[in-house]
């Protein structure tokens, strides 16, 4: 089949802002890699280039795999993280070269002014200028902001890439001052003990930013006013115990970036049991329009779940059948979500109607070309999940609530006759 893509549905397709955005954050990293290169040797550029790109694929792929359960539009991924590599990056250096200027020439100590600006300057331009992009989705994208893991996500792109342009100035200037071995203590501390370290801070704005797409009025203002106050604080922290406490004061500030880190984590799991709760909530009613049936949901209930069914697609349908059941997994999970902002009167009736409507002909299209064994089609035809399709899954019949009846087949899809569009039978 020609496969779909669930995020068509939610207009994946880059836009004519998206390309020009990245053509600036491309243009800003290229004039802050000039000026790395002009106040450096050319060769200690290429080699702290090296060493600050070289852990960023490990970790996107932390990052990213909080994000498996509804995975965010590659397009916005990206360019939140073009924005910190090249945007924040250029804005902020230039204003803290400013204000390192303005600080050392009252203080006559450019040490001590260096330290001041790194604890008090620094973080709320920093900041600032990653949490623009973050805003910028509130504004643009409200509707992809479904959670706090949400915002999680995009306020670590936009930090991983900030780390990696700033990354290599640090390690510039450590090659080129002290040598070969402070490089390495820098490279352990930025690459090794604290790559999350401006990731963590900006998810401070992520979580506010996505607190605030879920209401309106003074309580988004407030949250994202003591998200962007956390995120400068907790910056500064850093930054201040680095400067002033000795290896005794990076201990407690690392003590604080880590259980920072694991509260985080834990948000991300809670939010991730939202999530399912919310397929369990508004899926059932399509039941009976043929989109559904109980092993379906348990299927999609869990990570472990999903992984199951896109192994048993692919080993009966390869490429083309573990496809089709990703389509149909993201496109439930979208659903359940659609139906959530609905519910918080975030959208329209004739918008919802319009994407319900995608979501179900992309569930149903998937669901056609499941790659039922033969050997199983007629179990599968009375409603009985194919053997791997759904391990643990309860027969039809002893779902808690289910009619135990008329189940939808698998490898098939609503006829015409079937009332597919519109609200949900039950309501929702």
């Amino acid at each position: 089949m020609a496969s779909l893509d669930p995020r068509a549905v939610l207009r994946e397709r880059p836009s004519v802002g998206l390309i020009i955005g990245l053509v600036v954050a491309g243009i800003c990293a290229l004039v802050s890699f000039s000026f790395d290169i002009l106040n450096g040797d050319p060769v200690h550029f290429f080699i702290a280039l090296g060493l600050a790109v070289a852990p960023v694929p490990l970790l996107l792929a932390g990052v990213l795999a909080l994000d498996r359960m509804e995975p965010e539009p590659r397009t916005n991924l990206v360019f939140a993280f073009a924005w910190g590599a090249g945007i924040a990056v250029l804005v902020a250096g230039v204003l803290n070269s400013l204000n390192l200027v303005y600080v050392a020439h009252q203080l006559g100590d450019e040490t001590s002014a260096r330290n001041l600006v790194a604890t008090f300057g620094a973080p709320p331009v920093e900041e600032t200028v990653k949490g623009l992009v973050l805003l910028g989705l509130l504004w643009f994208r409200r509707h992809e902001l479904d959670g706090p893991t949400d915002g999680i996500i995009y306020a670590s792109m936009v930090g991983l890439g900030f780390a990696m342009s700033e990354n290599v100035s640090y390690y510039i200037a450590a090659l080129g001052e002290n040598g070969p071995q402070v490089l390495a203590a820098t490279l352990v501390l930025r690459a090794v003990l604290s790559p999350f370290a401006h990731p963590l801070f900006t998810s401070m704005i992520g979580i506010a930013v996505a607190y605030a797409a879920q209401r309106r009025g003074a309580a988004g203002i407030f949250a994202i006013i003591i998200g962007w106050i956390a995120a400068m604080t907790l910056h500064g922290l850093w930054n201040g115990f680095a400067s002033f406490g000795g290896l005794g004061g990076l201990a407690v500030a690392y003590l604080i970036l880590m259980t920072l880190l694991v509260v985080e984590l834990v948000v991300v799991f809670r939010d991730r049991k939202r999530i399912v709760g919310l397929i369990q909530r508004y899926l059932p009613p399509y039941e009976r329009n043929g989109l559904v049936n109980p092993a379906d949901i348990f299927m999609l209930s869990s990570l472990r779940g999903r992984r199951q069914a896109r192994a048993w697609a692919k080993a009966h349908g390869g490429r083309r059948g573990a496809r089709a059941m990703s389509d149909y997994q993201l496109a439930s999970t979208e659903l359940g979500l659609l139906h959530a902002r609905a519910a918080r009167g975030q959208i329209d009736e004739q918008a919802f109607l319009t994407t319900q409507r995608s979501l179900a002909d992309l569930m149903a299209y998937a669901r056609m070309s499941f790659p039922v064994p033969e050997r199983h089609q007629a179990s599968a035809a009375r409603g009985t999940p194919p053997p791997g399709y759904a391990p643990g899954a309860p027969p039809p019949g002893r779902w808690p609530g289910a009619p135990g009846q008329g189940q939808p087949p698998y490898g098939s899809a609503p006829g015409p006759g079937h009332p597919l569009w519109g609200p949900p039978p039950g309501g929702g």
